[in-house]
Formats: C-alpha cells, structure tokens, sequence
C-alpha cells in the first residue's frame, strides 16, 4: 500500500528541523532502526539547507552574525516542497525549490565542493545524501531550480544480518 505526503514551506533556516521532523514522523509506524532514522533527517537536512543556502540564497540563519545575509527579505524567501512516497518499507523522497539550479551538477556533488566557502560550508551536502541514503538523483538546470530525488529502504539491515 502506497502512502505520500507533501508539504510545501518558506526557504528559512527556521524549517529545516520541521521537514527532518515530518519526514521522521511521516515513516515511524515502520518502526525503523535509530540509525535508519538519523540517516533519513540528515539527508532531508542536507537537501532542504541546500535549496534555501544555494537555491534562493537566503542566508538568514546560516551566517555569522553581522555578515551578509542577515537582512536577507524574509516577506519572499521562495518555496521548498518536500514530497515523501513510501510503498511498502521503501521511502521515496523529493525537495525540490525553484531557485537559481546548479550549472554543473556533476560537479556540485563532487566532495568538498562549495559555492559558499565564506560560509565555511563543507561541500559535503550532496556526499551525505549519497551515503546515508539507497539512491540519489538530483536534477537541475540554472534559472530553473532543482530537484532532489531520493531512495531509503527501511528494514532491509535487519533482514541481511539475520542471513549471514
């Protein structure tokens, strides 16, 4: 049986613990493991920091104090949407914004890749998702925005450990 949700909120620092919460509260009936769980909300985490910080540029929350960004306009932030489909124990994920798209994709997923380096940013956002995650698939196009798809079994490690 298929279940989905989508929600869409403002481009703030503020809601990236609200999508890692949804989402979390979205797949707790499959019980799934703590590391299972925490791999999930950092993927989410990544994805939705990366759609506010380099989709829409909105800084707010993301800088030190006093540095560019803090008088980001808050009255039109952009949207992100979250969409979560899960068939069975099989979590599909999407946040998708429509901000200013990644040039060359390929490259933005490289490690220690970023475009905000005085942001001491990490460039690890995309190598994150890749790892704690089944799949990963990002779509973009500069002026059109991107989208994030991702992929998480949920279950399987206790199944494969019990086969060995």
């Amino acid at each position: 049986m298929k279940n989905e949700m989508e929600i869409i909120f403002d481009a703030l620092s503020d809601n990236e613990g609200f999508a890692r919460v949804a989402v979390a509260a979205f797949i707790t009936h499959l019980n799934p493991t703590v590391e299972e769980m925490a791999d999930i909300k950092t993927a989410v985490s990544e994805a939705v920091t990366n759609s506010i910080i380099h989709g829409y540029g909105n800084l707010r929350g993301y800088g030190r104090p006093g540095e560019k960004g803090e008088e980001c306009d808050e009255a039109n932030p952009g949207k992100v949407r979250l969409r979560c489909v899960l068939d069975k124990n099989i979590l599909h994920i999407e946040v998708i914004d429509q901000g200013k798209g990644i040039e060359d994709v390929e490259k933005a997923m490289e490690p220690l890749y970023t475009t905000r380096p005085e942001l001491e940013r990490s460039g690890m956002g995309f190598a994150f998702m890749e790892a704690f995650m089944d799949d990963l698939e990002v779509e973009s196009a500069p002026g059109q925005g991107t989208k994030v798809r991702m992929i998480k079994k949920i279950g399987v490690g206790g199944w494969i450990e019990h086969q060995c």
